[in-house]
């Protein structure tokens, strides 16, 4: 359950009315808004041409090619005219995938298995192959000859392994990777975990076969022993392994930087391996450089943020000497860039806003300049391309406040492509010079079809959060022909995990949702991303808390118009979405009538100790905010319906979080549905059947 972009949530959201169309469910066939919706749904997908234009750059910047309306052009910048010069390229169509079903490519057409990291790494020379084997590091030829073992002692019964990562390591802090080679291939790193204190947790398999079998990883719960952690070096030359001191000497405990070490790369000298370390509470965070002879390690940056926690992996970009980098840090409280040295340490801040650097879109050394997008649009939510020097001066901005922005920088720096766009302004390109200045405008978006469909664009609404001050932003879909003397049920899709936001300011059409005669919503709630870290720091302690009342404030506002049936609101989600919509029902049961829960964290107390204790401290010094934040603690005020989804196969948020809300809701003498995904692992409830159940709940299936 790692942090979530802002496109991962959307995904998470709207897959399902995204996808091909599904199997309905038997009931659904007959449903006359559930034949509308299928009718609709792919005309919707399909209702707009965008004006988003996708440039290659050609002679150093001075032109560029496009594609728009089947036809390839060639725009000349100095003769200020655009001129075709053949048929478009054909399109590249990729599948969309759920942003936690599937782990990350390495290499051609390898892809890791969730939370794992990769077992084989071939020296930079390619004469080398490192690989795990039984628990321990092994080393050979590039063609597997004269394969031997470096590490002996990696044992089930003791616990110890080399060269691969706890589970979490790669889920929580995105660790793919166990071994790394030095630049000149002539040593190794790798990892070795000693497991013997983590308990193992239970997962039962090929349910759907004669005879299952078990999964047993060793999981770390909130509040529960980590594994200890360390890095090694092997030299090839010399046969010798060398210790890296990862915590400077001191033991393995919960408030030493190095409880956990991760982002781990050799220097581009390799006269130094790099790498993260963090203390317990993650709110000490160290980048350390090791010495690969003596093991011995220096610090070269250091993030402390007392009342809550840092960014675990805060983004770098090395400049070409190698030697110095930008990095991206919340210290004054927003994201901003500072220039480093990785031998002296800070240079110079490059940017000291009161609003977030969102990321960096291009570093000009030539020129001496960093490009980055800014959130310091007429909201938060829009993003804006800035230029400052690398030595801090001259921070300007160059696009227009009132929309957000999608850049593309020529070549030689003088010119950018700009995509701009809002939520209900659907995107346009133009050309736009060093200065900002707007040259020409290049395509806008044909909104034919979708006004011949009678669609209604977006409304981005505001709201007031449950402390009463703070302003929080959502989205709000109506259905096509939209008529505000009918009153419509509500549906809204959340996510609404830490550091994540779903509002937004790019243009969508309506969500297919609606055509079954809803009102579709999502709104964010305080800790989100973009707004600073203190705004993100509300959270801190208080899951299923703060974010859950921010939600109920929303409502309460959508509730005052006069088109808004409150008495039938439903909400869903998977993951953190299906925890955040079984919390909204059971704890507002006045505001919510009907929860769609898939894949849910029931209690944190269930949770693993990376994600779960950067955001609520450990249980035995927080039981107030875990008992909070527990779904069990509510059940038995449990009003309207509630469909609950689990994968028995679920290894991230295992299926005792559901059971044990079964069997709160059972004590409780609640009524309630239960769906269940047969050997799936972390996943969503079957669409249709969801659908089902919202239209049985609210009175519309017939």
């Amino acid at each position: 359950m790692m942090r979530r972009s802002l496109t991962a949530v959307l995904i998470a959201c709207l897959i399902s009315v995204l996808v091909g169309p599904l199997p309905a469910q038997q009931r659904l066939r007959n449903v006359p808004a559930y034949q509308r919706f299928q009718q609709m749904r792919p005309q919707i997908e399909d209702s707009y041409a965008s004006g988003a234009l996708s440039v290659t750059w050609v002679d150093g910047g001075k032109a560029f090619e496009y594609d728009k309306d089947g036809k390839r052009y060639r725009y000349d910048i100095a003769a200020g005219k655009a001129v075709q010069i053949g048929r478009a390229m054909p399109a590249q169509h990729k599948p969309i995938e759920m942003a936690w079903q599937a782990g990350p490519l390495v290499g051609p057409q390898v892809r890791l298995e969730r939370g794992r990291q990769a077992t084989t790494a071939l020296s930079p020379d390619g004469k080398h192959k490192a690989f795990y084997k039984d628990r321990n590091l092994w080393l050979s030829d590039a063609d597997g000859a004269n394969a031997f073992a470096v590490t002996t002692d990696g044992d089930e019964k003791t616990r110890i392994k080399y060269a691969t990562a706890s589970w979490v390591y790669g889920e929580e802090l995105g660790q793919r990777s166990a071994m790394w080679w030095s630049p000149d291939s002539r040593k190794i790193a790798f990892y070795r975990f000693d497991e013997s204190k983590v308990k193992d947790y239970y997962l039962e398999l090929d349910n759907l076969q004669q005879q299952s079998k078990m999964d047993v990883e060793p999981f770390v719960l909130a509040g529960a022993p980590n594994p200890v952690v360390d890095i090694f070096i092997y030299d090839l030359a010399s046969k010798q392994t060398t210790q890296v001191d990862v915590r400077d000497g001191k033991p393995f405990d919960d408030s030493v930087v190095g409880h956990y070490v991760y982002g781990v790369l050799w220097s581009h000298d390799g006269k130094e391996l790099l790498f993260h370390r963090t203390n317990r509470r993650q709110n000490i965070l160290e980048l350390a450089a090791a010495d690969p002879e003596s093991g011995k390690c220096r610090v070269v940056f250091r993030e402390e943020w007392p009342a809550s926690w840092t960014e675990n992996e805060p983004p770098m970009r090395w400049l070409s000497d190698n030697r110095r980098f930008l990095l991206t840090s919340e210290r004054n409280g927003w994201r901003n860039l500072y220039l480093y040295d990785l031998n002296n340490g800070l240079i110079a801040p490059l940017t000291q806003n009161t609003f977030e650097v969102d990321y960096i879109v291009r570093v000009d050394e030539g020129a001496g300049v960093v490009y980055y997008m800014g959130r310091d649009g007429d909201n938060p939510l829009k993003l804006q391309l800035h230029r400052v020097g690398l030595d801090g001066k001259g921070d300007v901005r160059l696009t227009d406040p009132a929309f957000t922005h999608r850049v593309d920088i020529a070549p030689d720096g003088q010119h950018f492509i700009d995509v701009y766009e809002t939520h209900d302004t659907p995107p346009a390109t133009r050309l736009v010079d060093a200065g900002g200045k707007v040259l020409a405008e290049l395509a806008k978006s044909d909104l034919t079809k979708f006004n011949q469909l009678g669609l209604e664009r977006p409304e981005l609404l505001t709201f007031t959060a449950a402390d009463g001050k703070t302003p929080l932003y959502g989205m709000l879909y109506k259905p096509s022909h939209f008529n505000p003397s009918r009153k419509y049920p509500v549906l809204v899709t959340i996510y609404s995990g830490p550091e994540t936001s779903s509002a937004h300011e790019t243009f969508s059409p309506p969500n297919a949702l609606t055509e079954l005669g809803f009102l579709v919503a999502s709104f964010d709630s305080r800790g989100g991303d973009g707004r600073g870290k203190r705004f993100k720091d509300t959270i801190y302690g208080t899951l299923g808390v703060t974010e859950i009342d921010d939600q109920a404030a929303s409502i309460r506002a959508l509730r005052q118009r006069p088109y808004v049936d409150g008495k039938r609101v439903g909400i869903f989600g998977t993951s953190y979405g299906g925890y955040a919509s079984v919390m909204c029902l059971l704890r507002y049961p006045d505001l919510y009538q009907a929860a769609s829960g898939a894949s849910s964290v029931t209690d944190w107390r269930n949770y693993d100790s990376i994600y779960t204790e950067r955001y609520m401290w450990i249980p035995q010094e927080n039981k107030a905010g875990y008992d909070a934040g527990s779904a069990m603690t509510y059940a038995d005020k449990l009003q309207g319906h509630l469909m609950l989804y689990y994968g028995t196969a679920d290894n991230n948020v295992h299926p005792s979080n559901t059971l044990q809300l079964v069997h709160a809701l059972q004590q409780a003498e609640k009524s309630f549905d239960v769906q269940v995904g047969p050997d799936q692992g972390h996943s969503g409830l079957n669409f249709d059947r969801m659908l089902e159940f919202f239209l049985d709940a609210f009175g519309l299936s017939g």
